[in-house]
Protein backbone atom coordinates (compact mmCIF):
# COMPACT_ATOMS: atom_id res chain seq x y z
CA UNK A 1 0.00 0.00 0.00
CA UNK A 2 3.05 2.41 1.06
CA UNK A 3 4.71 1.38 -2.52
CA UNK A 4 1.59 2.47 -4.04
CA UNK A 5 1.23 6.07 -2.78
CA UNK A 6 4.85 6.57 -3.16
CA UNK A 7 4.40 5.45 -6.75
CA UNK A 8 1.41 7.76 -7.31
CA UNK A 9 3.23 10.96 -5.79
CA UNK A 10 5.99 10.32 -8.23
CA UNK A 11 3.87 10.16 -11.03
CA UNK A 12 2.08 13.34 -10.42
CA UNK A 13 5.38 15.11 -9.75
CA UNK A 14 6.52 13.49 -12.97
CA UNK A 15 3.67 14.66 -14.66
CA UNK A 16 4.09 18.55 -13.31
CA UNK A 17 7.27 18.38 -14.62
CA UNK A 18 6.65 17.35 -17.80
CA UNK A 19 4.10 20.05 -18.23
CA UNK A 20 6.30 22.42 -17.73
CA UNK A 21 7.99 23.58 -21.11
CA UNK A 22 11.14 25.27 -21.37
CA UNK A 23 10.75 28.52 -23.89
CA UNK A 24 14.03 30.08 -24.94
CA UNK A 25 14.38 33.53 -24.02
CA UNK A 26 15.41 34.65 -27.05
CA UNK A 27 12.76 35.42 -30.01
CA UNK A 28 13.31 36.66 -33.37
CA UNK A 29 10.11 37.75 -35.09
CA UNK A 30 8.84 40.45 -38.17
CA UNK A 31 6.66 43.14 -36.81
CA UNK A 32 5.25 45.10 -38.48
CA UNK A 33 5.99 48.87 -37.67
CA UNK A 34 3.47 50.38 -35.71
CA UNK A 35 0.87 47.81 -35.04
CA UNK A 36 2.70 45.14 -32.75
CA UNK A 37 -1.15 43.76 -31.06
CA UNK A 38 -1.59 41.07 -28.21
CA UNK A 39 -3.17 39.19 -30.49
CA UNK A 40 -1.37 35.79 -32.35
CA UNK A 41 0.64 35.38 -33.33
CA UNK A 42 2.58 38.01 -30.97
CA UNK A 43 1.11 37.59 -27.91
CA UNK A 44 1.28 34.12 -27.45
CA UNK A 45 5.27 34.13 -27.75
CA UNK A 46 5.71 36.89 -25.64
CA UNK A 47 3.44 35.39 -22.90
CA UNK A 48 5.63 32.18 -23.25
CA UNK A 49 8.17 34.06 -22.23
CA UNK A 50 6.38 36.04 -19.50
CA UNK A 51 6.93 39.13 -21.26
CA UNK A 52 4.40 42.01 -20.33
CA UNK A 53 2.34 41.94 -23.56
CA UNK A 54 0.65 44.85 -23.64
CA UNK A 55 3.82 46.95 -22.55
CA UNK A 56 6.12 45.65 -25.12
CA UNK A 57 3.44 46.86 -27.93
CA UNK A 58 3.33 50.05 -26.58
CA UNK A 59 7.21 50.00 -26.51
CA UNK A 60 7.44 48.51 -30.10
CA UNK A 61 4.75 50.77 -31.42
CA UNK A 62 5.96 53.94 -29.84
CA UNK A 63 9.52 53.25 -31.24
CA UNK A 64 8.40 52.44 -34.51
CA UNK A 65 6.13 55.90 -34.75
CA UNK A 66 8.39 57.43 -37.62
CA UNK A 67 8.78 54.60 -39.80
CA UNK A 68 5.71 53.99 -42.25
CA UNK A 69 3.22 51.86 -40.54
CA UNK A 70 3.01 48.03 -41.75
CA UNK A 71 6.38 47.59 -43.24
CA UNK A 72 7.83 44.29 -41.33
CA UNK A 73 10.74 45.12 -39.13
CA UNK A 74 12.71 42.08 -38.31
CA UNK A 75 13.12 42.32 -34.05
CA UNK A 76 14.96 40.78 -31.54
CA UNK A 77 13.82 40.00 -28.34
CA UNK A 78 15.65 38.97 -25.04
CA UNK A 79 13.22 37.73 -22.05
CA UNK A 80 14.97 38.09 -18.36
CA UNK A 81 13.64 36.21 -15.68
CA UNK A 82 12.03 39.53 -13.78
CA UNK A 83 9.69 39.86 -16.67
CA UNK A 84 12.05 42.77 -18.29
CA UNK A 85 13.24 41.98 -21.77
CA UNK A 86 15.49 43.84 -24.43
CA UNK A 87 14.41 44.58 -28.02
CA UNK A 88 16.36 45.19 -30.77
CA UNK A 89 14.51 46.85 -34.31
CA UNK A 90 16.68 45.75 -37.39
CA UNK A 91 16.09 48.25 -40.75
CA UNK A 92 13.64 46.25 -43.20
CA UNK A 93 14.44 42.94 -44.77
CA UNK A 94 16.32 43.22 -48.12
CA UNK A 95 13.77 41.69 -50.18
CA UNK A 96 11.23 44.41 -49.23
CA UNK A 97 13.48 47.47 -50.23
CA UNK A 98 14.25 45.48 -53.57
CA UNK A 99 10.73 44.90 -54.23
CA UNK A 100 9.94 48.43 -53.15
CA UNK A 101 12.84 49.53 -55.65
CA UNK A 102 11.52 47.55 -58.29
CA UNK A 103 7.89 48.59 -58.03
CA UNK A 104 6.60 45.09 -57.79
CA UNK A 105 4.53 43.59 -54.53
CA UNK A 106 6.00 39.99 -55.35
CA UNK A 107 8.99 38.02 -57.18
CA UNK A 108 9.02 35.73 -59.56
CA UNK A 109 7.82 32.16 -59.61
CA UNK A 110 10.10 30.33 -61.00
CA UNK A 111 13.32 33.04 -60.27
CA UNK A 112 16.75 33.00 -63.13
CA UNK A 113 13.90 32.18 -65.72
CA UNK A 114 11.75 34.81 -65.10
CA UNK A 115 12.64 38.36 -65.03
CA UNK A 116 10.23 39.78 -62.34
CA UNK A 117 11.71 43.38 -62.33
CA UNK A 118 14.71 45.47 -62.51
CA UNK A 119 16.74 47.87 -59.98
CA UNK A 120 19.72 50.03 -61.52
CA UNK A 121 23.50 49.11 -59.28
CA UNK A 122 22.51 52.55 -57.64
CA UNK A 123 19.54 51.38 -56.17
CA UNK A 124 21.57 48.15 -54.42
CA UNK A 125 24.26 51.19 -53.32
CA UNK A 126 21.79 53.04 -51.80
CA UNK A 127 19.76 49.81 -50.45
CA UNK A 128 23.29 48.54 -48.85
CA UNK A 129 23.56 51.88 -47.49
CA UNK A 130 20.91 51.16 -45.37
CA UNK A 131 21.60 48.26 -44.59
CA UNK A 132 25.18 48.74 -43.02
CA UNK A 133 23.02 50.55 -40.01
CA UNK A 134 22.15 47.17 -39.05
CA UNK A 135 24.11 45.62 -36.08
CA UNK A 136 24.42 42.62 -38.00
CA UNK A 137 26.21 44.45 -41.15
CA UNK A 138 28.11 47.43 -39.35
CA UNK A 139 31.90 44.93 -39.58
CA UNK A 140 30.91 44.34 -42.95
CA UNK A 141 32.27 46.78 -46.17
CA UNK A 142 29.97 47.88 -48.38
CA UNK A 143 31.33 45.88 -51.28
CA UNK A 144 30.18 42.77 -49.28
CA UNK A 145 26.29 44.13 -48.37
CA UNK A 146 25.98 45.02 -51.93
CA UNK A 147 26.98 41.40 -52.80
CA UNK A 148 23.94 40.17 -50.67
CA UNK A 149 21.80 42.47 -52.17
CA UNK A 150 22.58 41.81 -55.61
CA UNK A 151 22.14 37.82 -54.27
CA UNK A 152 19.05 38.71 -52.69
CA UNK A 153 17.58 40.44 -55.70
CA UNK A 154 18.33 37.52 -57.99
CA UNK A 155 16.61 35.53 -55.59
CA UNK A 156 13.35 37.22 -56.14
CA UNK A 157 13.77 37.30 -60.28
CA UNK A 158 15.12 40.79 -60.01
CA UNK A 159 17.67 41.62 -62.69
CA UNK A 160 20.57 44.53 -61.37
CA UNK A 161 21.44 46.78 -64.16
CA UNK A 162 23.62 49.32 -64.81
CA UNK A 163 21.06 52.18 -65.74
CA UNK A 164 17.22 52.36 -65.84
CA UNK A 165 15.20 54.31 -68.01
CA UNK A 166 11.69 55.11 -67.25
CA UNK A 167 9.58 54.97 -70.34
CA UNK A 168 11.24 51.64 -71.03
CA UNK A 169 10.60 49.91 -67.15
CA UNK A 170 7.12 51.69 -67.55
CA UNK A 171 6.55 49.15 -71.01
CA UNK A 172 8.27 45.94 -68.82
CA UNK A 173 5.78 46.74 -65.68
CA UNK A 174 2.91 46.51 -67.77
CA UNK A 175 4.09 43.88 -69.61
CA UNK A 176 4.71 41.57 -66.21
CA UNK A 177 1.52 42.83 -65.00
CA UNK A 178 0.50 40.69 -67.24
CA UNK A 179 2.18 37.71 -67.12
CA UNK A 180 1.49 37.83 -63.17
CA UNK A 181 -2.19 38.07 -64.32
CA UNK A 182 -2.07 34.68 -65.44
CA UNK A 183 0.14 32.96 -63.22
CA UNK A 184 -2.35 33.80 -60.73
CA UNK A 185 -5.11 32.50 -62.74
CA UNK A 186 -2.88 29.42 -63.09
CA UNK A 187 -2.89 28.64 -59.74
CA UNK A 188 -6.05 29.80 -58.73
CA UNK A 189 -7.23 27.10 -61.47
CA UNK A 190 -4.70 24.38 -60.18
CA UNK A 191 -6.02 25.08 -56.18
CA UNK A 192 -9.48 24.73 -57.35
CA UNK A 193 -8.71 21.18 -59.42
CA UNK A 194 -7.17 20.17 -56.33
CA UNK A 195 -9.97 20.76 -54.25
CA UNK A 196 -11.90 19.12 -56.55
CA UNK A 197 -9.79 15.76 -56.35
CA UNK A 198 -9.67 16.18 -52.20
CA UNK A 199 -13.62 16.37 -52.29
CA UNK A 200 -14.36 13.43 -54.62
Amino acid sequence: MAARRATSKLTKALKKTAEKVVVDPFLKSYIPAGKAVPAPPLGPMLGARNIQIGQFCKDFNERTKNIKKGIPLPTRIWANPDKTYKMIIHKPPLTYFIKQAAGINRGAMKPGKETAGKISLKHVYEIAKIKSEDPCWENEDMETICRSVIGAAHSLGVEVVKSLSAEEYKEFLDERRQIVDEQLTELEESRAAKMLRVVQ
